[in-house]
Parts: C-alpha cells; structure tokens; sequence
C-alpha cells in the first residue's frame, strides 16, 4: 500500500527537535506507527504487540531500557506502563531532545502514565483517520476557522469532493483506502479487535453483546445531545455504566463531546454535550446503512453529513497541532425573542450547531446537507450578541452548494471544500 502522507508531519518533527518525547495516540489502524517510523526514519523500533519484547520490558525495565538505548521508538507502549519511570530518569539525565517516539491506542490508561511520569517531557499529538485534504493530497494545514483571512487562503487549495457519500460510507482509516479491502469484513474485525484488546483491557465486560448494542445505540445518536438515560433504557444497563462505557469510547478516541458554549450572559443554556462519531464508516457499519446509496436516501443522512463536517474540522486542528477542545462548541438554550404577531415575549429555543471561538471572536457555524441554503438557517446567530465579552464574527453555513456565496452582509455559504 502507497503511503500517504499525513498533515501532522511537520508538527511530528519540530517536536523532536524541542522534546525530549514524543507521544501520538488515537484510535486503532489510523496510522500511529506508520506516520512515526515515516517521520522518524532510520531510528530502531520495538512493538510491544511482540509477546516476547512485552516479557522483557515487564520483567525488568531497567535492562530493558539499558539493552535499547535512546533514541528509540515504542510502539503500543500502554502495554509496558512499568517503562515510564526508567523513561523520565533518562530523560532527566540527558538534554537531548527526540530521545523516545511513543504511540499507543488506549489513550486512558497512556495519558495517566504519562502525566505522571513524562509531564512536561513529551509532545502529546492525537492522530485520527485520513482526513479530506490527505486523501486529495491538498497541501495546506491550517486549522478551520471561516475568517475572510482562511476562506481567501483555502480558496487558492479547492479540489473537489465529488464521492462525497462513497467516502462517509466507506470510513477514513487508511487501510481502506484500498479499492480491494472489502468494507463489511473490516469493520466486523475492527469491532471485534477493538473490544477483545481495548476494551477487555479497560474494563471488564462480560457480556460483550451488549457493549455492541451499546456502541450500536451510540451509533444511532450521533449529531445528537447526550440522554445516558435514553442509552441506558435501549441497552438495558444502568446510566452509569453508560457512563462508564462511553468514557471508554471517548479514550479510545472513537467518539467526541461536543461541549456547550457557556456564558454568564447565555444563562438559559443547555449543559449537556453532543456526541459524534470520530469515523462515519464505522458509525454506518455499526448502524447498519450498507450502502453510500441507502445511506444518503436514509433518514440518518442529515446527521451522517454533520458527523463528517464535525469530524474533518476537529482533525484540521489536531493535525495543525492544536487541542479542538478549547476552540469548538456547540449552543442550545431558551432565549426570550418578541413575537412579530402581538409585540410578546415568548421563550423560543436556539440552536447553534458549531460556534468556533479564536482570538475573542465567536464564528457560528451551522452544518446543513443543502445544496441552495439560505439566511433563515443562521437565525439563532445573533443570540451570541448577548456575550459582550466577545466579538461575533463571520457566520457561516457549511453545506454542499457548489461555490463560496455571500447570502448577507455578515454571513456566507461555505463548500464542504473549504474545510
């Protein structure tokens, strides 16, 4: 298989050379190894998929650091925790930088060895499946943030997305990127790996039918405000072992939540967040749409479309090197808005299905499958006016209309193309 050259790159290297570590995690078979032993070249790796490598560095950590000196590369390092402190004295006795390369799939139980061991020794980077730019071999890495600024420098990058639906049925992890490698049977032993090896390790699930109904009921909701209560009922568990269950997806870096966008001013807001799916592949395979046809006929295809917009913006921002969770949010709340019929009050509630927030500015997006949107469908928009600490910035209505348009003054019509 032809490699694929990843964004993040750069990123990889110019934290080797100011890092002691480097760490990269995400799920599993987006790429971590690949893209380290591709950034890294020439730098000797062991896996700790290798039993007998495993053995070694469990047994004694000490020889084993000492027999496999730095630099180095770990791979699926959350299998020998025992490492990181034998990691942190040698990076403490040298000022080397780039000494060891480190992936792993479980992102919680690795992140807690490394803030308690490597902090402030290692460069962190989460890696996801193939975004739209790497498969079109777009070369431009800026996180989005519908700015006049981003939209006249992506303008200059445009590739059409004209398989769109083949490509949100199909999934973005690179394996299947090969015309040969038959859908069903992958996501089937995707599934099946994830929960005998990830999930197992996590937790222990004993019934694992069930935690397949639950990532398939998980599946059913993604775009949509997270009830654990509703989950619970479906799946036939308690709210807090959903609880539990869906902090082990969100570890494992399979799904994301969305967080609401709060405010002192926005007091009437909705606190709950927005659960996606970080793969549409593996939330149809899940969900059972078999085909890009029966997918975009379904009733799920509104919130497939957004799954995949929110998907692509969150990994423009992990593969420019920066943590998506401090910039993007979601609103939903009750706000008081006077009626054009008898000059009342009436509470009326608002959605915004995307605010971005950089530099004081407040971007609000909304995610429509549209081809001919319109101004209505930013009406919520100005309830961010009540924020006066922040500056409301370009609107923006990310759809699949052909071109970049201006539909008022403040607000403007953007290509999936663009993201």
């Amino acid at each position: 298989m032809e490699y694929i050259r990843r964004a993040i790159e750069p990123i990889l290297e110019k934290s080797g050379q100011t890092f002691k570590s480097v760490l990269v995690t995400g799920p599993r078979q987006v790429g971590k190894s690949t893209i380290i032993e591709e950034t890294f070249k020439g730098i000797p790796q062991i896996t700790f998929d290798d039993k007998f490598q495993l053995k070694a560095a469990l047994s004694d950590p000490i020889m084993f650091m000492r027999d496999n000196p730095p630099p180095i590369i770990l791979d699926e390092v959350q299998y020998a925790p025992e490492l990181f402190p034998e990691m942190k004295r040698i990076c403490d006795r040298g000022k080397e930088y780039g000494r060891y390369f480190l992936s792993g799939s479980q992102q919680y139980d690795l992140m807690e060895n490394v803030v308690e061991s490597l902090s402030g020794r290692v460069a962190i980077h989460e890696l996801q499946g193939l975004s739209m730019r790497e498969i079109k071999t777009i070369d431009f890495n800026r996180h989005f943030v519908p700015s006049e600024e981003y939209l006249s420098e992506r303008k200059n990058h445009l590739t059409g997305y004209d398989d769109i639906w083949q490509r949100i049925h199909r999934g973005f992890n690179p394996e299947l990127q090969l015309k040969e490698k038959e859908w069903q049977t992958y996501w089937s032993s995707y599934v099946q790996t994830y929960i005998e090896r990830d999930v197992s390790r996590m937790i222990n699930v004993k019934d694992k039918m069930s935690f397949i109904t639950f990532m398939t009921a998980i599946a059913a909701r993604t775009g949509q405000m997270l009830n654990y209560s509703s989950v619970a009922d479906e799946v036939g568990k308690t709210s807090a072992t959903i609880k539990e269950w869906v902090s082990i997806l969100q570890a494992s870096g399979l799904v994301y939540l969305l967080q609401p966008y709060s405010s002192s001013a926005l007091n009437r807001a909705i606190k709950t967040p927005k659960i996606y799916f970080r793969d549409t592949g593996l939330a149809c395979y899940l969900t059972r749409w078999l085909t890009p046809e029966t997918l975009r006929a379904s009733a799920m295809n509104g919130s497939m479309f957004e799954t995949f917009v929110i998907s692509e913006i969150l990994k423009s921002f992990s593969n420019a090197g920066m943590d998506p969770r401090f910039s993007v949010f979601y609103y939903r709340g009750k706000d008081k808005r006077r009626s054009s019929r008898d000059g009342m009050r009436e509470v009326s509630e608002s959605e915004i299905g995307l605010i971005i927030h950089e530099n004081g500015i407040l971007y609000p997006i909304e995610i429509k499958m549209s081809a001919s949107p319109d101004a209505s469908m930013a009406s919520a928009f100005n309830v961010l006016d009540l924020d006066k600490t922040k500056i409301r910035g370009k609107g923006s209505i990310i759809c699949l209309c052909e071109k970049l348009t201006h539909l008022r003054e403040n607000l403007v019509a953007v290509p999936i193309e663009y993201i």
